[in-house]
């Protein structure tokens, strides 16, 4: 295994971890959708919807759950700006003896340095938030849920959107710019001996250019102004620049850190440019760009951190938006297919129902065909790939929160994990921004005793109906109609089959919002 061999590059490895005090913090961080973000607007320097995950990601504790339109009760999403909670509701955790071993007191006899996990046959897996990897009684409640069922993987915010890094970190430039300022996680210690005695692969989650944190600190990192200063887009965020390579060393210094202390893979998210509009990034300057396209930052940032991190055996694998399978020219944000999945072990596109265009793949609700929708997206990405020589792995991000009708429950869920195989692929990821999860849509431990349910056709109906009513749906949809209330990218499609539905294709890519 070639996390292996990272742990053979540790010196010392020392038993016992310490226990602290269970810390409660937020067990989600507020309402959103998906990782990364929904699928950019088809039309040149369109915007995203305002309903992307992305955009609607905030962090703090909190002491109970809330109930929030549009998503399941008590979802939250990784964080966009933080929200103060007053002090009493937010102790100061005990210190991390992992990090004090990584950092200035040096190393004491009953203090490991790091931890040893096998890489499962398919990972199959969830996202877990920071607020929630750092509560015992959350995360006994997800390892048990991992215990019950085919569970076997969790991504662990190590940074998320706000620029906070969820442990005590040691890497200088985050104490310096404050970075260190929200612990979620108090013990990374006591979270990876629970995971590695539970059996559990981590994954590590850093996002890259959301952090309002180093773009104050560094305003030299950030997208920068015609008119002079940091570039803001039409919401006020400021990004950071995909160009710049010390924002390459930055992150990569993060993943090294946790990689040391025994994670096997590394996943970067908002690995991407701006999605704004034309005219907001007609103010947009990009220095070190020196005319290059945008898609070879992504390229050559993506193909950086891989060879840093090589010594230590790290899988390196980045979420990308759904449309990155069908459309076959950068929609704005530097990712197109053939640019990136060389360069990673594993792609992570972002393939939410939700998230399509109206008339998406030829269905003009694609959020009523969650099997159809996945199964033509990841189609797509596996045709491509097979093309391309050293391509890396596609494991999909699929949805388990509720974005307008219908509501996302077991048949929803399953549908998309069984799109899943159908096209070959064993592995995939569910987000749910709150971490919490959909039991009944899961395969037991033991297997399932009745056949599952699942949507297909916009119909619940046994599972083993599937490919029965697979491509049974006719939709006449009209070009360029999204679905109310969001702005979502209408996937690229070419003429109708002899089934009678409009198949998804990669011949019509939205253009470039240059």
């Amino acid at each position: 295994m070639k996390h292996l061999a990272a742990g053979l590059m540790i010196a010392i490895l020392f038993s016992g971890c310490k226990e602290g005090e269970d810390v409660s913090r937020q067990d989600a961080e507020t309402a959103g959708t998906p990782a990364g973000g929904a699928n950019p607007a088809p039309e040149t320097g369109s915007s995203l919807p305002a309903a992307s995950v992305e955009e609607m990601q905030v962090a703090g504790p909190s002491t109970g759950e809330v109930a929030v339109e549009g998503i399941h009760a008590g979802a939250g999403a990784p964080g966009e700006s933080p929200v103060a909670a007053p002090a009493a509701a937010r102790p100061n955790p005990d210190p991390d003896p992992l990090t004090r071993a990584v950092g200035e007191s040096g190393l004491t006899a009953d203090e490991r340095t790091f931890f040893f996990f096998e890489r499962p046959e398919h990972v199959r897996g969830i996202y877990v938030n920071s607020w929630s990897a750092g509560s015992r009684r959350r995360m006994a409640a997800l390892i048990g849920l991992a215990q019950r069922t085919e569970v076997n993987s969790f991504v662990i915010d190590i940074k998320d959107a706000t620029g906070y890094v969820s442990h005590r970190t040691a890497v200088p430039l985050a104490r310096e710019i404050g970075a260190t300022g929200e612990i979620r996680i108090p013990s990374m210690t006591w979270l990876l001996s629970q995971l590695e005695e539970a059996g559990i692969y981590p994954i590590a989650r850093i996002v890259i250019v959301k952090d309002p944190l180093l773009a104050a600190a560094r305003p030299g990192l950030a997208v920068q102004d015609t008119s002079g200063g940091t570039w803001e887009d039409n919401n006020g965020t400021v990004w950071l620049n995909p160009f710049n390579r010390g924002v390459w060393e930055y992150h990569v210094d993060l993943a090294r850190e946790v990689a040391e202390m025994g994670f096997p893979e590394i996943q970067w998210d908002y690995v991407r440019f701006p999605d704004a509009p034309a005219s907001a990034l007609g103010r947009a300057r990009f220095p070190g760009r020196e005319g290059r396209p945008r898609t070879e930052a992504i390229r050559q940032f993506l193909a950086y951190s891989r060879a840093e991190l090589s010594e230590l055996g790290v899988d390196v694998t980045a979420d990308v938006f759904g449309v990155t399978t069908s459309a076959t020219r950068d929609v704005g944000i530097g990712q197109v297919w053939e640019s990136f999945i060389d360069v990673i072990d594993v792609a992570l596109p972002m393939v939410y129902p939700s998230h399509y265009w109206k008339g998406s793949f030829g269905y003009e609700k694609p959020n009523s065909y969650p099997y159809e929708i996945v199964r033509r997206a990841l189609e797509e990405a596996v045709e491509r790939s097979a093309g391309m020589e050293g391509a890396g792995a596609t494991r999909p991000w699929l949805q388990d929160f509720t974005l307008g009708p219908p509501r996302y429950e077991a048949p929803e869920v399953r549908a998309q994990i069984q799109a899943t195989y159908d096209v070959g692929i064993e592995e995939w990821i569910l987000w749910n921004p709150g971490s919490r999860y959909t039991e009944a849509a899961l395969a037991p431990a033991g297997g399932f005793i009745e056949e599952p349910m699942v949507r297909i056709a916009n119909e619940i109906v046994p599972v083993s109906r599937r490919f029965e009513l697979f491509d049974t749906v006719t939709v006449v949809a009209e070009e360029g109609e999204g679905p109310e209330g969001t702005d979502s990218v209408q996937a690229p499609r070419r003429a109708t089959d002899t089934t009678g539905v409009r198949r998804g294709g990669r011949g019509q890519g939205p253009s470039a919002a240059e």
